[in-house]
């Protein structure tokens, strides 16, 4: 059987304990996440709780890569609220269905591949935006509910979750150095967690913020009018998901393939990701994408393989349907602080060593992606104006190294040998090297080491003819690559001009 219809590579060597521990420490991290962004868009929690287990399941199982995790994701969830908020929850499952198809058809063109264009310094800059995003986000836990306004914790309570928290982090950082046997993340949970039961402590549980009691997902289609005004309000709110949860997803996936030195599949992905939020749309889900922050837990937790998010998304399925009332009791503060020391260790602490030694336009591309992640919580938006502002700049330092160098050979023939590439930057320093005035009678341009790119190009080519036209002089191109040949003969009603053929030289046999 071919790889790529193989869902499990039977060849890898999996860590069983690891993979099974790991998912269950991925579990208890997503659950207040997923209820909380389900309240945070004005859903019933439940639907939070289903999106993580579906998405959950079908990526880990379908998608590009081991290792990492899907989930009901803040990053989509947060486009929804709008839609949410003008038309209901009917309208977000079709729009949630919808931009999965949208998801998969990205994948069959296989347009996943464009993720590679992101430049490094983008990834930096998106990297360490989430990870503040990631930390601020659980200073929401630190608040509380006062008389119906929403107000810091004071007093014993503050002091207690801030020992609790600290508990975590601490356990989290010095149990690697006794064992790592057992994902650090995870006996911080359970410590913690039996403090809080033993001992009696009354602080903040995941019950506090909703109940995870109920069924197995139901079957519903949405219950929305099958008309082309509706496809006209959902559709813009589809394509926003698609492209918010595959830039999300395709950059975890680059993550993941750094830090675990191996190669995902990212149109693979795309399907993948798809098949679950039209899964998502007819099983009471809110859609999802892949969880960055979750997926970092996983992969510290020792997973290389699929199963521990099969492991996850069982888990919350279990818990849904039997362990409510035990993972209700959970306190608050262990999760805090699990999640903090997540966002310590993604940021690029090394970045900072190396801002000296990059370029500038690469440093403020860096920083901008951030501020942007960080202030708009729009991933997508970020990375979109990263990878835009870095092609203009890279447009602009290529421009700049187009040369010519000439003389006038023995039969009184000018010559013009051109370096550096010819396309839309680079076309009004191309024509600034001729000098149609003064010279001569017969011009041989040489692309030797250049390449016609263009439109643009094309069009300095035709008005540099033109010029010397009007002056009864010919020009002539020489040494043109086959492809730059080929878009100047389908531009025959732009330009027309005198191309040398290279003569073709075969071994006579």
């Amino acid at each position: 059987m071919k790889k790529t219809f193989q869902l499990f590579d039977f060849s890898q060597k999996v860590n069983y304990k690891n993979e099974i521990l790991a998912g269950l420490t991925v579990a208890m991290t997503m659950i207040p996440e997923s209820l909380s962004f389900a309240i945070l868009a004005g859903f019933p929690p439940l639907v939070g709780l289903y999106a993580a287990f579906i998405a959950g399941l079908v990526t880990a199982i379908f998608g590009g890569r081991p290792g990492m995790i899907s989930g009901g994701a803040g990053a989509t969830v947060i486009v929804l609220i709008a839609l949410m908020k003008s038309h209901g929850i009917e309208y977000v499952f079709a729009a949630v269905a919808l931009g999965g198809v949208v998801q998969i058809c990205i994948g069959l063109f296989k347009l996943g591949k464009f993720i590679r264009l992101v430049p490094q310094p983008v990834m930096f800059g998106f990297v360490n935006g989430l990870a503040v995003v990631i930390f601020m986000s659980q200073l929401e836990q630190f608040k509380t509910m006062v008389n119906g306004q929403v107000s810091w914790l004071q007093g014993t309570p503050l002091y207690i979750m801030l020992g609790l928290v600290a508990l975590t982090i601490a356990i989290v950082l010095i149990f690697p150095k006794i064992t790592k046997a057992v994902p650090a993340s995870l006996v911080a949970i359970m410590v913690v967690f039996a403090l809080v039961i033993v001992f009696n402590i009354e602080t903040k549980t995941v019950e506090d913020i909703a109940s995870v009691q109920g069924g197995f997902p139901p079957f519903h289609i949405p219950n929305i009018p099958f008309s082309f005004e509706t496809f006209k309000v959902i559709f813009p709110y589809s394509v926003i998901v698609a492209a918010v949860g595959l830039t999300e997803g395709l950059l975890t996936l680059n993550l993941v393939d750094e830090i675990t030195g191996t190669r995902g599949n990212s149109n693979r992905e795309c399907i993948a990701q798809g098949s679950s939020n039209i899964l998502n749309g007819f099983f009471y889900g809110m859609g999802g994408c892949p969880m960055i922050a979750q997926t970092l837990v996983n992969l510290g937790a020792g997973s290389r393989a699929r199963l521990s998010g099969i492991i996850a998304s069982l888990t919350i399925l279990i818990i849904i349907l039997f362990g409510a009332p035990v993972i209700g009791k959970l306190p608050m503060a262990a999760l805090v602080g699990v999640m903090m020391m997540v966002a310590i260790t993604t940021f690029e602490w090394a970045s900072f060593k190396i801002i000296n030694k990059m370029p500038r336009h690469d440093i403020f591309v860096g920083i901008l992606v951030a501020l942007i992640t960080i202030v708009l919580h729009n991933l997508a938006l970020a990375v979109l104006i990263g990878v835009i502002i870095s092609a203009l700049v890279f447009a602009w330092e290529s421009a700049k190294r187009i040369r010519a160098r000439n003389y006038i050979d023995e039969n009184g023939v000018k010559h013009y040998e051109i370096y550096g590439p010819l396309f839309f930057g680079s076309t009004a320093a191309f024509l600034e090297k001729f000098d149609i005035q003064n010279d001569p009678d017969h011009i041989i341009i040489d692309f030797k080491e250049s390449r016609v790119s263009d439109m643009s190009a094309i069009e300095a080519l035709n008005n540099l003819t033109k010029k010397y036209n009007q002056l009864n002089k010919t020009v002539e191109l020489q040494h043109l690559s086959p492809d730059c040949r080929q878009l100047l003969k389908n531009a025959d009603a732009v330009i027309n001009v005198n191309v040398i053929e290279d003569p073709t030289y075969k071994v006579v046999s």
